[in-house]
């Protein structure tokens, strides 16, 4: 029986091609034994039929904010309360936009903004809408007021793109909301002090790539998410950002400032640049060894097929090391990340103090273990108290969890 047995979900359906997956939700959230209670705004019900919703709920959907019935008794704002936690899937960029902006035009944006119970995203839309400033603007917006996203996915679209977009699968959506479901749903009153208001951060992402030729290069398999969603989180949390990101790929986190990188010593120049700094995160996976003089032209396979010429590897510089072993100016707090094999708390204490880190966040990398570029990460936070280990989570909420840590080791600034 799932730990969300008895909680109630009100779930709003937008109007995308994804809405036919609320169906599919719908029963995954039963099979948990929990109620699942419909809205639809009437966009989505062009693309799945109320009545199916109706069938597999076991409720009345509701999409009219206007129904003298319902509304003698002020239903959107009962609506709004009985639940113990509001999804959106798919949330549509409409929807995000709506609520970004507290726009109350229908019965959906309505009790998205009376509620007073958390609410859980699963956005659903083309690419370039994704991707666009005015979304990317609208995310930040609605993290930083506190709203739990899940996805999207990267993969092929209705409209025969392929990217990011594509709305999580339902068994997914179902676990974030059992996860959050086991927590604290209500909300408290809206304040505007956000707790890293006045600090400053510097967080390094990605890989890092090092020249072998002008084609070739070493490298590893980092993809720079969770180190972006970490940058993201601590704006969210109020903090001036500084990311310093090696190649991976990824769209520049909105209003925070990016430096592009390649190699180490382009990266822990950066990170010199922007000291000082109050916190400094270091979830870049930086390559340990570069070539000592890579060459100035493609380097070619013999014909006689000889051995190919060796490569004189050279150490590069250990930032994280620089950064929690300064004499002066070091952060208040240094976070170390470390993917281990084996050994994983073992190998991350001895990392911990090595490296003069506050916090270490490892994560086992070996054979059957979760490797680099998911979108989900398990770790266990290493410091000088001990080894917590945190459950399974989205790279997202993984990066606030670490940020509310981070937060409350920092406390009020003076």
């Amino acid at each position: 029986m799932s730990g969300a047995s008895g909680k109630r979900v009100l779930l709003v359906v937008g109007g995308g091609v994804a809405a036919y997956k609320a169906l599919e939700l719908i029963r995954r959230l039963r099979e948990r034994a929990v109620a699942v209670r419909v809205v639809m705004t009437r966009a989505a019900a062009e693309f799945v039929a109320p009545l199916s919703a109706a069938s597999l709920s076991g409720d009345k959907v509701y999409s009219d904010l206007f129904s003298l019935t319902d509304e003698a008794e002020m239903g959107h704002i009962e609506l709004s309360r009985a639940a113990d936690l509001l999804v959106v899937a798919p949330a549509t960029a409409d929807l995000l936009a709506k609520m970004a902006h507290g726009h109350a035009g229908d019965l959906a944006s309505t009790l998205l903004l009376a509620t007073d119970k958390k609410i859980l995203v699963a956005p659903a839309m083309n690419l370039r809408m994704w991707l666009a400033p005015a979304t990317r603007r609208n995310v930040e917006t609605l993290r930083a007021d506190g709203i739990a996203f899940v996805g999207p996915r990267e993969g092929e679209m209705a409209c025969g793109e392929f990217g990011p977009g594509r709305m999580a699968e339902p068994d997914e959506i179902a676990e974030a909301v059992v996860e959050l479901l086991a927590g604290e749903t209500s909300l408290p009153l809206p304040t505007q002090a956000k707790p890293l208001s006045g600090r400053r951060a510097i967080v390094t992402s990605g890989p890092t790539h090092e020249p072998i030729d002008p084609v070739r290069f070493i490298a590893n398999r980092s993809s720079g998410r969770q180190g972006h969603a970490i940058a993201q989180a601590l704006r969210e949390a109020g903090a001036e950002v500084v990311l310093v990101s090696g190649p991976a790929g990824l769209p520049d986190p909105a209003g925070l400032e990016t430096v592009h990188v390649e190699t180490a010593l382009q990266m822990e120049a950066a990170v010199a640049r922007a000291l000082p700094a109050d916190v400094f995160v270091a979830a870049a996976a930086v390559a340990d060894w570069r070539v000592a003089a890579p060459a100035g032209h493609k380097l070619k396979k013999s014909a006689d097929g000889a051995d190919p010429p060796p490569l004189e590897l050279v150490r590069n510089p250990d930032i994280l090391a620089g950064v929690g072993l300064r004499a002066s100016g070091r952060p208040k707090l240094v976070v170390g990340f470390a993917a281990e094999t084996e050994r994983l708390v073992e190998n991350a204490q001895k990392k911990r103090a090595a490296k003069g880190c506050d916090l270490i966040v490892a994560n086992h990398v070996g054979e059957g273990a979760r490797v680099f570029g998911g979108a989900r990460n398990e770790v266990s936070l290493v410091c000088a108290e001990g080894v917590e280990d945190w459950p399974e989570l989205d790279k997202g909420e993984l990066a606030r969890r670490l940020v509310a840590e981070i937060a409350r080791r920092l406390g009020p600034r003076a």
